[in-house]
């Protein structure tokens, strides 16, 4: 019979746990220790529902064309929704009833002009689209597209937002 190790233990823990949960304690810990707090983003998780199920639109980033959500900075006293669904017209040009309440969050490190990396949290806000405009603000500068959410959650780079992404899909109307 064959004893169970610590590496086994820990390699069940953290099963047990995701990505999500695992990143709020990290990010609690490191608040604990004086870290900074973390900027705050918002991103619009635009979607539609099509004969075939549920489709998540990402967008490609300026720098590396990674697929990303459409994101950024609120902007005076604009409300966080607004915020997510500003970003989604400028960055992808879509248009369509927001929700008012995030849905979930994320964190990743993001990249300064400087080169220094500050650590952001995204709250993401489900878009449902009903106008894909053929001309928008950043659109020599992205490329846009949608997929079916098990695939979105495999492109994007952070692993608590492909989670994120996957939850909602199960069932995009009770975040609506």
């Amino acid at each position: 019979m064959r004893r169970q190790t610590n590496q086994d233990n820990e390699s069940h823990s953290q099963a047990m746990v995701s990505h999500t949960a695992r990143n709020r304690i990290t990010e609690r810990v490191r608040r604990l220790f004086g870290g900074k707090p973390c900027r705050l983003q918002v991103a619009a998780l635009p979607w539609r529902k099509t004969g075939k199920g549920v489709e998540v639109m990402l967008i490609t980033s300026r720098d590396s064309g990674r697929w990303v959500l459409p994101k950024g900075w609120p902007e005076g006293r604009e409300q966080l929704f607004d915020t997510a669904a500003r970003e989604a017209a400028e960055e992808a040009g879509l248009g369509g009833a927001i929700a008012h309440l995030e849905i979930g969050s994320y964190f990743y490190g993001k990249v300064l002009p400087s080169g220094m990396e500050r650590r952001c949290e995204v709250l993401v806000f489900p878009l449902e689209v009903d106008q894909i405009a053929t001309a928008w603000p950043e659109k020599k500068e992205r490329n846009r597209k949608w997929f079916s959410p098990a695939e979105a959650a495999k492109l994007v780079k952070e692993s608590d937002l492909g989670e994120l992404i996957a939850r909602f899909a199960e069932k995009p109307r009770l975040y609506a």
